[in-house]
């Protein structure tokens, strides 16, 4: 039986920590060339282009770092530090053409040399997304302006990625710092302001005077402040502490718009369990798809996108958009919450008395959120026992197949390719098992390599297939809501957890 109280889910989409914060100093100003402040829910995690994240950590590459390339709100790829671009008829070399007016902080011009070692640095980089690289054999320097990318095989989403954290330019000047993880050198629109950020809490942000997009800069000053908990960012929002800020519980929107801000939502996530140990390597039971299965009819999806966001959502079965020509909605239909069904799944897979599950938790995702988890497995015999790990380090014990089964919020990727690449595939970021299931890496094959028509058809096929393996436990995408106050316009971004820096601007 469900029975629960209101829970609190921290929306993220890659990337899931927070730290505490103390407010700025000066309060809000939205009038253009003042002061923007922004509510973040978690710090940086290093400010080196090498291991940026993105997704809640986007506002801060932003800040400091140019791409070289851009995405409007729509996910429309345009271009930034390239100009122009152009494939080889066999998908396995492209051709940019660079901007030759950009320079660095430190005086240090921006040349397709130093995009190609900044490609390189991220592809075998610490980045959580380094795998967006995977398939980047070279990047090579043709003239100052001119830089070519060699693939090891064809990457649909590659544009996609040099939009994001894959695509940073930091100085090659500064890479062997010793401070290369606190002080930034990009050529971005804003410089850190070391002396008056304080790491973890709240970042401050200078202008660029030297910017070459100066109509990029909407203020002359940003600061980015970190909030623990949604009762925090309640409290910021409600006194007037922040212009603009994604929010982490949808139970509160009700009071966020009664103190007179706009909410701006979006469906960029899905929140769920990734049942990751698919091969049964640390707990057998869950190498069994009849296991799987049955821990998605152990979920009473309806109930819990109440309790943990206010209903302000889409209960769902699959990790594919809406957006996605994948995506099937009569795979919603797949698992509707039955405890008996599970029941009878686990005693068939041989665990009629069920079987114990160790899982991670965190206290600052919400302790809530777990019981919950806990309670709605345990309703079919699976015994949940919790290993609380720090914050920070949540992210790590997924990546790294630290845990059999993990709760999870993860983005909801523009296309078929990026999203495989992000969670499906054998080499993907959040596949942290690797797992090496034949027909998958089939299906992703031919969504790699085949016609239009072909690559359609393979993610059709690949949406049902981990679906009816249980790959996930996916229970809904939830409004992710961005709250700005009377004075700044926002554009939310599609796939994306945060707005993108400069779709944030004052109301004319």
């Amino acid at each position: 039986m469900f029975h629960w109280k209101k829970a609190v889910v921290i929306a993220t989409a890659a990337v899931l920590a927070l730290a505490g914060c103390t407010p700025a100093d000066s309060g809000p100003e939205g009038s253009s060339g003042g002061t923007l402040t922004l509510g973040l829910l978690l710090p940086a995690s290093t400010f080196s282009a090498q291991g940026a994240s993105w997704a809640n950590e986007s506002p801060y590459m932003q800040a400091v770092y140019d791409g070289l390339l851009r995405a409007e709100p729509d996910g429309t790829i345009v271009p930034h530090l390239a100009t122009e671009w152009s494939y080889s008829d066999d998908l396995t070399v492209l051709d940019l053409t660079l901007r030759d007016d950009v320079t660095f902080s430190d005086g240090t011009p921006f040349n397709a040399d130093a995009a190609a070692q900044n490609l390189i640095r991220f592809r075998d980089g610490t980045s959580p997304n380094a795998s967006f690289l995977v398939n980047l054999a070279d990047a090579k320097a043709i003239d100052d302006t001119h830089l070519e990318l060699t693939l090891s095989s064809p990457d649909p989403a590659l544009l996609t990625y040099l939009t994001q954290n894959a695509g940073l330019q930091e100085s090659p000047e500064a890479f062997d710092n010793p401070d290369v993880e606190t002080v930034p050198v990009g050529s971005g629109p804003y410089t850190l302001n070391v002396d008056e950020t304080v790491v973890g809490n709240s970042y401050v942000f200078d202008k660029n005077p030297d910017y070459w997009k100066s109509e990029d800069q909407h203020y002359d000053k940003l600061v980015m402040n970190v909030y623990t908990d949604s009762t925090s960012l309640l409290s910021a929002i409600q006194g007037g502490q922040v212009n603009v800020s994604t929010t982490s519980d949808n139970t509160t929107a009700d009071q966020i718009e009664a103190a007179g801000y706009t909410l701006s939502p979006i469906e960029n996530n899905w929140w769920g369990l990734i049942i990751g140990d698919r091969d049964g390597t640390l707990n057998p039971a869950i190498g069994d798809p009849r296991v799987r299965q049955a821990i998605n009819y152990a979920f009473d999806r309806d109930a819990m996108l109440q309790a943990a966001a206010d209903g302000r959502g889409t209960v769902t079965q699959q990790v594919f958009p809406t957006s996605s020509p994948s995506f099937d909605s009569a795979l919603d239909d797949t698992y509707s919450y039955d405890a008996v069904k599970a029941k009878k799944l686990l005693a068939e897979a041989g665990y009629p008395d069920g079987f114990d599950l160790i899982m991670p938790s965190a206290a600052a995702l919400g302790a809530s959120n777990f019981t919950l988890i806990q309670q709605q497995l345990g309703d079919v015999g699976i015994r949940v026992t919790y290993e609380e790990v720090q914050v920070n380090d949540y992210i790590n014990t997924i990546v790294t197949g630290k845990y059999a089964v993990t709760f999870m919020a993860l983005q909801l990727d523009p296309t078929d390719w990026q999203l495989s690449q992000f969670e499906l595939d054998k080499t993907a970021t959040f596949n942290g098992f690797h797992n090496d299931d034949p027909t998958v890496q089939g299906h992703i094959a031919t969504i790699q390599t085949g016609t239009a028509e072909e690559a359609e058809k393979a993610g059709k096929a690949l949406n049902a297939y981990i679906v009816e393996q249980g790959w996930f436990a996916p229970w809904f995408r939830p409004e992710l809501n961005t709250a700005s106050d009377a004075t700044t316009d926002v554009i939310v971004q599609v796939g994306n957890s945060y707005p993108y820096l400069w779709n944030i601007k004052p109301k004319a």
